[in-house]
């Protein structure tokens, strides 16, 4: 079983996606950010960046944070969601870290600066959402001849998603760009996509362009 330290956002809903799309048991313990909860002990004992999403596989002993990581880790265990083939497994991962280190933490800069504080800075709203643009681009282009980020459906597929399902935080037009607009739109027709979507709550239906 497995204990699952989430709250509704983009890193969240990439592990709560993979763990409905495995299929297997976990327990919910939502972390409310808006309540400063992951600063509380208890979640800082797994957690100790203060950063959601975490688990703790109670049938290994292993405790995790960072999302790339807990996808990782959650797909080679069950053996689902990253290829066993060499060139699609590190195609799989390099994308993987591509969302981890550029369009998690540029979408979520322009979150911050277009979305919660507009008129702030321009600077920091043009910047942040020129650079989310960009990254748009690449995976555009990534998916020009292709159905999925790195062959079948997988991690990566799970990672990025649901960063691009706020592309209405972000202030883009997702119609603007045809390979990412199918891409997405078939992700999230999957029933599991649905589910994980709504952990640890329903806020809202999935965005639709």
């Amino acid at each position: 079983m497995i204990d699952f330290y989430t709250w509704t956002t983009p890193n969240g809903r990439k592990v709560s996606i993979l763990l409905e799309e495995l299929g297997i048991d976990y327990n919910v313990h939502p972390i409310d950010i808006t309540k400063k909860e992951q600063f509380a002990a208890h979640f800082l004992a797994i957690a100790p960046n203060n950063r959601i999403p975490a688990i703790v596989d109670n049938e290994t002993g292993v405790s995790m944070m960072e999302s790339g990581a807990i996808m990782q880790y959650l797909a080679e265990k069950h053996n689902r969601f990253l290829s066993t083939d060499a060139k699609t497994r590190w195609a799989t991962l390099e994308w993987l870290n591509w969302q981890m280190g550029g369009l998690g933490p540029m979408a979520g800069q322009t979150h911050h600066f277009v979305k919660y504080n507009p008129g702030k800075s321009q600077y920091a709203e043009e910047r942040y959402q020129s650079e989310t643009r960009r990254l748009y681009g690449v995976l555009e282009k990534r998916l020009e001849q292709r159905d999925f980020i790195a062959g079948d459906y997988s991690i990566a597929d799970m990672a990025c998603w649901p960063w691009i399902s706020r592309f209405e935080w972000q202030g883009i037009d997702l119609k603007d760009y045809k390979n990412l607009l199918r891409w997405y739109t078939t992700i999230a027709e999957r029933p599991a996509v649905q589910k994980g979507y709504q952990v640890p709550k329903f806020v809202t239906g999935i965005p639709m362009p």
